[in-house]
């Protein structure tokens, strides 16, 4: 399982942290992506969100991962929690000035709708209503693409929470990337700078190991699962390989 490394980060104590994690999580992979940029130990307890411990329902009012314990405290929510570690351990990943540090909270909030949009292309039940999530993603992707500058980053050479946000984003894209078919969809065309940043951030070893080595076969699964036009694609692109 990934782990922080160092111990700079005074959140964790005496005792490791605790990230209750879900193996394909986005939003469990911008906190495990935080403690390691800040040098936070921490161990990481996945769970099976279809099968949810009684300890787990105790500490996740919402039913929804990731939860991080300090110890025999939760506390839940992806962006409460990063928001703890930012006021808690060392480096600061939102940018000193305060309107900056909003405007970046602003264009996490996208990342999070940005997902939502991932959520539908997956689970769109036909070829029109993929067509048309494809189209939301494209229009997100080409608002990235008027904001960023020369990166690497988000906001230039330095990695922010921002940036957190957005390599769990783009590593869907890994998966989709490789079906027959979604490249005629066009999701890249034209953003050389949304294309520089993701590949920046595909690099980034906290970014790389926020997930379990086995993630691309498990989130295809996933897909599969889900019975939508994407997943007939994969199976007719398995079909026919």
């Amino acid at each position: 399982m990934p782990r922080g490394t160092g111990s700079r980060g005074a959140a964790a104590g005496r005792r490791p942290l605790v990230l209750v994690s879900h193996r394909l999580c986005p939003y469990v992979q911008r906190a495990a992506i935080a403690l390691a940029e800040k040098g936070v130990p921490f161990e990481r307890r996945d769970i099976d969100l279809a099968d949810k411990p009684a300890w787990f329902r105790a500490v996740s009012p919402l039913g929804r991962t990731p939860v991080l314990l300090v110890g025999d405290d939760a506390i839940f929510e992806s962006a409460v929690i990063c928001e703890y570690l930012e006021e808690t351990a060392l480096p600061r990943l939102h940018p000193p000035a305060a309107l900056a540090r909003a405007r970046h909270r602003g264009w996490m909030e996208f990342g999070s709708a940005l997902l939502d949009r991932i959520a539908a292309f997956y689970n769109a039940p036909d070829e029109a209503a993929l067509a048309r999530s494809a189209d939301e993603i494209r229009e997100r992707l080409r608002q990235l693409e008027a904001v960023l500058g020369e990166g690497p980053y988000f906001a230039g050479a330095s990695f922010r929470l921002v940036d957190a946000v957005f390599g769990p984003v783009f590593r869907y894209f890994d998966v989709f990337d490789g079906i027959d078919g979604v490249d005629g969809f066009g999701f890249w065309h034209g953003l050389p700078r949304v294309l520089r940043w993701r590949a920046a951030l595909a690099a980034r070893p906290s970014v790389a190991g926020a997930v379990r080595d086995d993630y691309p076969a498990l989130l295809a699964a996933f897909v599969a699962a889900r019975g939508g036009a994407l997943a007939r694609r994969m199976g007719a692109a398995a079909r026919a390989a």
